[in-house]
């Protein structure tokens, strides 16, 4: 039992140096300030920052922990909770600047220019119920395929395909009052709290528009936004190309109601793929055509961009097909489709955060600041999962040691190496064969002789001039 509890003690006093050693080296305390999380009388903002970062690797909760006497921190569950409650912290604002913070020190450094980067838009159903709890809305859960009380929590991440970093967030609820479980309680609409009520009751669209602004004005930069056919909407694309200057990879709905300016007509998804002749053969795509994605207002045109429509074999049913479109016309479709599987890293988000990070059962509040300040608690999480995979698994991560390495690998060339293994070859013959000098000469010669040019260059400098005569 004794040897049970110090290996505990061990495990949560190696959490705690992981934490605080990523708190140290991302400054979080500077960014909690700017974002009004500081000490006004009490214990110190970190203090119970860094206690509410480490549950996450707690078997029980605070109340149990207490219940049993495991509960070791100076202050009590009521400090917790006006912490997470307090409406004045500008939670999204930090997450912001925190993920910029670590990209723009951490992320980027140790990766080549060359590698592309995305943001990656999606939704996650997060059920919730009680009757005072803020903003509860009825919604329909597309995984389930059930109506249920909750929340969409609408995400967005930054990703180079091999690390992830949640950006910013938005629980979505519903502006119609029949869906409201629960309405928001009053508060000033200039507040804080009055602005994070506000924007989850707006539409999706206009929300997605609002977060990647705020992002880019925050610092964050990527060359493609990738999102599923849920979000993949005219009026979306059209202001995300010309507002924000990016380029848009989505699947697409299909949809009767969507039109697309092709040879002269406006047609919609389906019609544009009955009237054109497929690839044959196991081509990675079926069909590719150029259009104008047109965004119409009561009938009329408002505008319209030239995108490329690739429709794909759907790989869980072979007779059915997926359609991608993608606002950059200079990519080939083989690079469309690869690029859109960058979207996954959001899934992977979500599934992590459900199943490791305590999204799901930690936040029993009714506040909507409280459920505000958890969703960051658990984004914070993921950014210390991430830097600690990228520190343990990229060895450029290292540092000046990465350099020091790579430049005593490049000291043995091609060309030497290539050497030593024919020096161990003719030394190997002629220890097994017994083979004289001048034997082994002729041998080395004649083998010589029979290789091409390029690799008798390669080999005449590094060996002897008799080998070469």
């Amino acid at each position: 039992m004794a040897n049970t509890l110090s290996q505990m003690l061990a495990e949560v006093q190696e959490v705690n140096d992981t934490v605080r050693g990523f708190l140290h080296q991302f400054e979080v305390g500077n960014l909690l300030r700017k974002c009004r999380a500081h000490k006004i009388k009490g214990f110190p903002v970190m203090q119970i920052f860094v206690y509410l970062l480490g549950c996450m690797f707690s078997p029980i909760s605070t109340y149990m922990s207490m219940k049993i006497g495991t509960y070791n921190e100076e202050f009590s569950k009521n400090t917790i909770y006006r912490f997470c409650n307090d409406a004045g912290i500008n939670w999204h604002k930090f997450v912001r600047l925190l993920s910029e913070r670590i990209i723009r020190q951490f992320m980027r450094p140790a990766t080549s220019e060359k590698r592309i980067e995305y943001f990656v838009l999606d939704d996650t159903p997060f059920a919730k119920t009680g009757r005072k709890t803020e903003l509860v809305a009825k919604f329909f859960n597309h995984v389930t395929m059930k109506y249920q009380f909750g929340f969409r929590i609408l995400t967005l991440i930054w990703t180079d395909e091999y690390s992830s970093v949640p950006i910013d967030f938005c629980p979505l609820s519903s502006g119609k009052d029949n869906l409201l479980k629960c309405p928001a309680r009053k508060c000033d609409r200039r507040s804080i709290a009055g602005q994070i009520r506000m924007q989850s009751q707006q539409k999706a669209p206009d929300i997605i528009l609002d977060m990647l602004r705020k992002a880019i004005h925050t610092g964050h930069s990527a060359k493609y936004v990738l999102f599923d056919s849920w979000f993949a909407t005219p009026k979306g694309i059209t202001s995300i190309k010309h507002e924000l200057s990016l380029n848009i990879i989505a699947m697409l709905k299909k949809s009767g109601k969507v039109f697309y300016e092709y040879n002269g007509q406006q047609l919609d998804i389906k019609k544009i793929y009955s009237m054109n002749r497929k690839r044959p053969g196991r081509s990675k795509y079926l069909l590719s055509v150029e259009v104008n994605l047109i965004q119409r207002q009561n009938r009329t045109i408002i505008s319209s961009i030239p995108v490329r429509i690739v429709y794909v074999r759907n790989k869980a049913n072979r007779k059915d097909w997926i359609a991608l479109i993608s606002t950059d016309l200079d990519i080939s479709e083989e690079e469309i489709i690869r690029r859109y599987g960058a979207r996954w890293n959001i899934e992977v988000y979500f599934k992590t955060c459900k199943q490791y990070l305590k999204l799901l059962r930690e936040c029993n509040s009714p506040s909507f600041d409280a459920f505000t300040c958890h969703l960051s608690i658990v984004a914070v999480r993921y950014m210390i999962l991430s830097v600690s995979q990228r520190s343990n698994s990229d060895d450029r991560t290292i540092g000046e040691l990465f350099w020091i390495i790579t430049a005593e690998v490049a000291e043995i060339t091609y060309n030497h190496s290539l050497c030593l293994i024919l020096q161990a070859l003719l030394e190997t013959v002629q220890e097994f064969f017994h083979a004289s000098d001048e034997q082994m000469d002729a041998f080395v010669v004649s083998f010589i002789g029979k290789l091409p040019k390029h690799l008798q260059q390669a080999l005449c400098p590094e060996l002897d001039d008799t080998c070469c005569a």
